[in-house]
């Protein structure tokens, strides 16, 4: 049974490894007996032992005495959860006894591990975010659809601030609760209490707030001025999924004023200058006022879908001997979408089924893409405007012109989530996919 583990707890556990623990960590994840595993470090058989019982402790597996193997499997199942590159088709399904590929899948949605060899760098978009970060008061908002790649290029630029002796927060908005969200005050004594306990600080979040004037969030301005803002290296805060306030008028409205507020002040006081902000997000809050909202200020970076190069690369690190009529074929079914292809390399990889099988049933509740197009279907069942509106684009066979039935105000929303391209006067679907699914559950509204 595979240990419950989530990304996170595994990237923690993952970074704890030495170097020489991962060096035997390989060779054991393909199978090797500690003997080999012994001759080809030039070590003795009692140190790979060693080595291996510490790295099963640190993902969590208790190793009993002369039982040194007996974790082999679950860190199999681990490994080919979190990072598949480590570990190969047959030793899967040697030790698991399948392909897991709905397990394998759920793995692709996260972030994309620093050293993954299965990372597409996009030169063209990350140089521009890695400069961005150094300057002065940076407000740097990356904005894309889910699943698109948004916190691995955040995770990257944060190493190379981090690379340059900057200190970094990364929160993602998704471990907040219901309670912290339950008030503005709540919410600002969360974000500060995490930012002092991830960066290590002394002071009390909770004292600060009795013995303070003013409102809240006066008090998070002046716990950032008198304790986060002064240490000596610049700061790199990156929020994640900051969409899951909106829903939250008030916390919304109010914190993202705030951030936009810092990054001006950055402009006159160089104590604000200290800090540099990365923004990611799916949608635009548009209930702020223009001159109050973070989504106008700074840089934005779009991101972009992969290119036909782009594809064809990864299908060779993948281990495919793809050419570019194969390529094309996936991506005439979804486009460049970074999860969508990966997703799909890594069936064909691990032999689950062929790109044909693949693609005849993409578009259906029976195809690897179900738990993604169900996403976009339960939010479209709580905006019926935006359903509509999608179902006249999807049902048409050429782009939907802005009209009286379809204006921009529908649309734009849509090419938020991914859902559609917007052309200079009206809208397509973004990929076949989406237009085939969209078109049979949408087609008896």
């Amino acid at each position: 049974m595979i240990k419950s583990m989530d990304t996170k707890e595994f990237n923690e556990a993952y970074e704890r490894l030495t170097p020489k623990q991962k060096e035997v960590l390989k060779p054991f994840l393909a199978g090797e007996p500690e003997e080999a595993i012994a001759q080809m470090l030039d070590c003795d058989p009692s140190n790979v032992r060693h080595h291996i019982a510490n790295s099963c402790s640190k993902f969590g597996f208790a190793n009993q005495k002369g039982e040194h193997f007996r974790q082999r499997q679950e860190l199999v199942e681990l490994f080919a959860k979190h990072r598949p590159e480590w570990v190969s088709t047959e030793v899967v399904k040697k030790y698991v006894g399948q392909i897991l590929s709905s397990v394998e899948l759920e793995s692709l949605e996260g972030s994309v591990a620093l050293d993954s060899a299965f990372y597409v760098e996009r030169s063209l978009i990350e140089s521009p975010c890695c400069e961005a970060i150094l300057q002065p008061g940076c407000l740097l908002r990356i904005k894309a659809p889910l699943q698109t790649g948004k916190t691995s290029l955040m995770s990257r630029v944060l190493n190379h601030a981090k690379l340059q002796g900057y200190r970094t927060v990364a929160l993602n908005l998704r471990d907040t609760t219901p309670e912290d969200l339950s008030n503005l005050d709540k919410f600002l004594q969360w974000f500060c209490t995490i930012v002092t306990e991830i960066l290590g600080l002394t002071h009390l979040v909770d004292e600060h707030w009795g013995k303070s004037l003013g409102n809240s969030k006066i008090k998070c301005r002046t716990y950032f001025e008198k304790y986060v803002l002064p240490e000596d290296n610049p700061l790199a805060l990156a929020l994640d999924e900051v969409d899951r306030l909106f829903p939250h008028r008030e916390i919304a409205g109010e914190f993202l004023g705030m951030l936009r507020t810092w990054h001006e002040d950055a402009k006159t006081r160089s104590l604000w200058g200290r800090l540099r902000q990365v923004v990611l997000h799916t949608e635009v809050y548009r209930q702020l006022d223009i001159n109050q909202s973070p989504f106008n200020a700074g840089t934005e970076i779009k991101l972009t879908d992969l290119s036909q190069n782009e594809v064809l690369s990864l299908a060779q690190q993948y281990g495919l001997g793809w050419d570019i009529a194969q390529v094309d074929q996936l991506m005439d079914m979804v486009g460049g979408h970074p999860y969508l292809v990966k997703a799909a390399l890594e069936q064909v990889r691990r032999q689950d089924m062929t790109l044909e099988q693949l693609l005849q049933t993409a578009p259906t509740a029976f195809g690897i893409y179900r738990d993604h197009l169900e996403r976009h279907w339960r939010n479209l069942q709580f905006n019926s405007p935006m359903a509509t509106a999608l179902k006249k684009i999807v049902m048409a066979d050429t782009p939907v012109a802005f009209n009286s039935e379809l204006n921009l105000d529908m649309a734009v929303p849509l090419d938020d989530l991914g859902l559609v391209t917007l052309q200079s006067n009206g809208a397509t679907p973004r990929y076949e996919l989406y237009r085939q699914y969209f078109r049979t559950r949408l087609g008896d509204i």
